[in-house]
């Protein structure tokens, strides 16, 4: 049926391929559908919770899993799920000190499989390999994070002892026998671990779960998180304290630093210059219309900062300099991802350049620098740029804004650093988004393998619909047609300034070789061999049919996260080599492209840091653990520290009646 409705999709957008750029159709989309439409009839305990044979449940600590989380996927997973599966992971790893590894010689261990529906078992809940159905309509992030968030040990928000202070079931309006998927857990037996009620999170019910068609079976206290609750963005904050709690850490996988500048210390950065007045931490610029970008187009509480560079009246070649702290690379894969925001108002010729100081050992004290990026880029707001980076040992990124030739009445401003230990996307930020009727085209992308796409995107007066189509491109030759299992994923992103706060919504398409149109042509052929001709910033090249995501986005919806801010929205865009998931249950590390540049380093910057080294963050290391109890050695994560004290007692009067 999925192949059959491509099919008709692929032959209905390749009838507009008659004008010069391809226009997009949007037959074929849908409004995705949330967990308990997904697994109506399926008479799961609240929707879509597996209930074991409690003959063989297991009960205390031995509910939570050993870290890494040994897992399986089945054959019977789309390879396009296969893809989403393993991106989730990479959330929980981003959010979390929760990690997954393919599945050894684990007795315990996840098997992932698509059965009818989304579905899991609450923890692990009995010996040898334990279920998780991510079924058909279930292949999205957010759907498959419910599902393991289960997994590890969670059940849904509003089954919290507390939650008629914040919301209200109307019974009234709940499907006849679906009552008992809105219970609630007595507060002897539950627990919160300490975390305020979260609308946000990803385990909530939506508005209208399990409605008879009268009206919302939940209504929120608080209106403003009416059209709020059921969202699947991503996990949540508080999703991500209260999995950290429950396995006792306060880690992260993959994530490395962030700075915003609100804080004096500058997130134990540090700033030094050959000249006066170097990177200097500010309110606003005089002279120039520039502002933080941390609260852009938002009311704030109290004063914001950011970093600034004045390059006016300075000579040719003068520099400053900002350094990270230090940071050691804990993953596999020595591969990490700089994004920060930056404003340039200086001259053309001044320079941004990205180095990183490498150190050996512990005995150097000066570091080895290599340049990683350089932005010469004039853009007079507030742009997001990523750089991609390949420490493999600790290091520290160090900014080095230089003045150029020629006369500058600004400089270069810096704000919302973050670092983590993952890929780097292609971004395609559109300047004072419309919400007016319109179709909008982005630069074309090369894949770390070469080949190379383009998105489209369509806004209509309800909703936005994304596209992706391959192009001709220069390693067309060098390159295997038609193109294998890509996976081609777009994430509308929420510009929180942090990146474990982000709850950004994400949908993946993949490239199946075999896949073929009704006219007996591969859908994912070389574009030189069947594709349209047309003319894209002064090359021709030849474009292929465009694809559609499966998922509309409702326009209203932009509202709920900072999807767009200061007027900006923000999409970025990856195309990964999943076709190692034919054989095994992991992807090999990426290949990291250097840049190569014709600069050298400064004498002051050879010198040292501008700061005496500082010991390097202790290695985290990534090895099996089993969690410590938590209270009441709870089977999920809800558990109340007085349950202990009454299981204990009943079980003393159970010893001494049998006695």
């Amino acid at each position: 049926m999925q192949l059959c409705a491509f099919l008709l999709l692929s032959l209905a957008l390749a009838l507009r391929l008659a004008s010069p750029m391809p226009q997009p159709d949007i037959n074929g989309t849908e409004e995705w559908k949330d967990i308990s439409d997904i697994n109506k009839g399926l008479n799961l305990r609240e929707g879509d919770i597996m209930v074991p044979n409690q003959r063989s449940a297991i009960l205390g600590n031995q509910f939570r899993w050993d870290i890494p989380v040994p897992y399986e996927l089945s054959v019977n997973l789309s390879m396009n799920y296969k893809g989403v599966i393993l991106r989730a992971f990479e959330q929980f790893r981003l959010k979390s000190c929760i990690d997954f590894k393919p599945r050894a010689t684990e007795v315990n261990y996840i098997s992932v499989e698509s059965r009818e529906g989304c579905s899991s078992y609450v923890g692990r809940t009995f010996p040898g390999p334990q279920t998780l159905s991510i079924g058909n309509g279930c292949g999205i992030k957010a759907i498959v994070e419910h599902e393991f968030l289960h997994a590890l040990g969670f059940r849904h928000e509003q089954s919290r002892y507390d939650r008629d202070d914040y919301l209200t079931i109307k019974f009234e309006n709940i499907i006849k026998g679906q009552e008992q998927n809105f219970n609630k857990y007595s507060e002897d037996v539950t627990t919160t671990q300490g975390t305020p009620y979260d609308y946000y999170s990803v385990m909530h019910y939506g508005k209208n779960d399990f409605t008879n068609g009268n009206g919302p079976t939940i209504i929120t206290k608080l209106p403003e998180f009416q059209n709020v609750i059921g969202q699947r963005l991503d996990i949540s904050e508080y999703d991500s304290i209260e999995l950290n709690k429950l396995y006792k850490c306060n880690s992260s996988i993959s994530f490395l630093d962030h700075c915003s500048f609100d804080d004096e210390s500058l997130c134990q950065m540090s700033v030094c210059s050959a000249v006066d007045y170097g990177w200097q931490r500010v309110k606003s610029v005089s002279g120039i219309d520039v502002t933080d970008h941390t609260y852009l187009s938002k009311e704030q509480s109290g004063t914001s900062f950011f970093m600034h560079f004045s390059t006016e009246g300075r000579k040719e070649g003068d520099t400053a300099r900002m350094e990270s702290k230090t940071m050691t690379p804990k993953r596999d894969c020595k591969v990490q991802c700089l994004q920060f925001y930056y404003y340039h108002s200086g001259s053309e010729s001044d320079q941004l350049n990205i180095w990183i100081r490498e150190y050996q050992n512990e005995a150097d004290n000066k570091g080895t620098l290599r340049l990683m990026d350089q932005i010469i880029e004039l853009p007079n707001y507030w742009k997001l740029h990523h750089v991609s980076l390949n420490a493999n040992k600790t290091f520290q990124v160090v900014f080095e804004a230089r003045k150029g030739a020629g006369n500058s009445s600004g400089g270069f401003s810096l704000d919302d650093i973050n670092i983590s230990e993952t890929e780097c996307p292609h971004t395609w930020q559109i300047k004072d988004f419309s919400r007016e009727s319109s179709i909008h085209y982005s630069p074309l992308y090369y894949s770390s393998d070469g080949y190379r796409f383009q998105a489209a995107l369509e806004v209509d007066q309800n909703y936005l619909y994304m596209y992706v189509h391959l192009v001709s491109g220069a390693y067309d030759d060098q390159l295997q047609w038609p193109c294998p299992w890509r996976q081609i994923t777009f994430q509308m992103l929420d510009q929180n300034p942090h990146m474990q706060k982000r709850m950004s919504l994400e949908q993946s398409i993949t490239t199946d070789p075999a896949l073929t149109s009704p006219n007996g042509l591969y859908y994912w052929d070389n574009p030189g061999n069947n594709g349209t001709r047309v003319t894209i910033s002064n090359e021709t090249v030849y474009v292929g049919t465009f694809s559609i995501y499966p998922y509309l986005i409702i326009k209203d919806d932009l509202t709920r996260r900072e999807f767009i801010k200061g007027g900006d929205i923000i999409f970025l865009f990856s195309m990964q080599d999943i076709s190692g998931l034919l054989q095994k249950d992991s992807l090999p590390c990426s290949k990291m492209t250097v840049k190569n540049f014709n600069i050298t380093p400064d004498a002051s910057s050879q010198q040292g840091p501008c700061a005496p080294r500082a010991l390097p963050t202790p290695h985290q290391t990534n090895s099996t653990t089993t969690p410590e109890t938590t209270v009441g050695g709870c089977l999920d994560i809800f558990c109340h520290s007085s349950a202990k004290t009454v299981y204990s007692m009943i079980l003393l009067v159970f010893c001494f009646l049998v006695n």
